[in-house]
């Protein structure tokens, strides 16, 4: 009898898991995806916080799911259904070139909620170096190039359209203001295969940024920079010479001036440090912390998205693997307002 009873227990219990998670089963067909959120809930989080994104017009949420590295062997899969339930709107991925499977993995999921979010991907266009003069038959080349993946994105996301496609670790002023690489994306727009064209960039973003902005054509940039300024993606390391992110303000206003949504990277990666070095510098920024913010419950990483975001950005994008990333991410993007302003 009592075996019967335990038995009972645990199908009832099954029962209801399936239940709270029905919503998740339904619309994925991942049972694993369901059992987690039966268990796991995003009901008591706070609400997410919104800006309009350069000329976009479209008004997306001040964290964006970075899925290149999270999905690129399908590891987080599993956190895009509560990143969508927790508010997050903008889903920003790359060609398979570099990040393997992660557009073939977030294709369902952008499927299924295709007019309710707003999906970025983007690649580069060959090798051109930082300070490299480029003549018009090597321009051609890089927007060739460029065309190529943005083909191969469409495919791997088995979409007929992005909402916008990025220019992927620019560093190269004059590439940016390439006729040809504003020509193949006025091909694809026209052709209703994008809508918008934005840059990524972490090294020389400065100068790409003012590039961008001087255009005109360009209506996102996704910048690494945290509150001592750039981040320099090859020192892993503040951009030597970099003004911090306040001495910066006037070039993130001429971006925004020219139509330019601003969404940051790299943020918090310099906290982390490299093995070599002893892996870390959690205090890295805390001189610019007002005291509030340093007596938040918040971890080194969420301050210093907060900053970033309370400082000129509309939005960060952040790379999330796992259930407390998401929900630290989600908690720092929603408290630049209360702890900085």
């Amino acid at each position: 009898m009592t075996d019967l009873k335990i038995q009972r227990r645990s199908l009832l219990q099954s029962i209801s898991l399936l239940a709270a998670g029905g919503g998740t089963l339904f619309r994925t067909g991942n049972l694993q995806a369901a059992v987690e959120q039966a268990t796991q809930s995003v009901d008591d989080w706070p609400e997410m916080e919104y800006r309009t994104l350069g000329n976009t017009g479209f008004k997306g949420s001040r964290l964006v799911f970075g899925c290149g590295a999270a999905l690129s062997l399908g590891q987080a899969n599993k956190l895009l259904e509560p990143a969508f339930e927790a508010g997050i709107n903008v889903f920003d991925v790359g060609y398979s070139s570099y990040y393997r499977d992660a557009e073939k993995n977030l294709a369902p999921f952008a499927k299924n909620h295709r007019d309710k979010i707003y999906l970025i991907s983007k690649a580069r266009a060959g090798d051109i170096k930082a300070s490299q003069s480029i003549n018009v038959a090597q321009a051609r080349q890089a927007a060739s190039i460029w065309q190529r993946f943005m083909e191969e994105s469409l495919r791997e996301l088995d979409a007929e359209h992005v909402d916008a496609y990025y220019l992927m670790a620019v560093n190269n002023p004059e590439l940016i203001r390439s006729e040809e690489i504003y020509k193949v994306f006025s091909n694809a727009k026209d052709a209703g295969k994008v809508s918008h064209l934005g840059i990524s960039t972490h090294e020389n973003a400065e100068a790409c940024l003012l590039a961008a902005a001087e255009t005109g054509w360009y209506s996102l940039a996704q910048i690494a920079i945290t509150p001592r300024g750039w981040y320099d993606w090859a020192a892993k390391d503040i951009l030597a010479g970099s003004n911090d992110m306040k001495g910066l303000r006037s070039v993130l206003d001429t971006a925004r001036g020219a139509g330019i949504g601003l969404i940051g990277m790299k943020a918090g990666r310099h906290l982390a440090g490299r093995k070599f070095a002893g892996w870390g510098s959690p205090d890295a920024f805390d001189e610019y912390y007002p005291e509030k913010a340093m007596q938040a419950k918040l971890n080194a990483f969420q301050r210093s998205y907060a900053y970033v975001l309370a400082n000129g950005l509309d939005a960060v994008n952040a790379d999330m693997q796992h259930w407390q990333h998401l929900r630290e991410n989600v908690i720092a993007a929603t408290s630049a307002q209360t702890l900085f302003v």
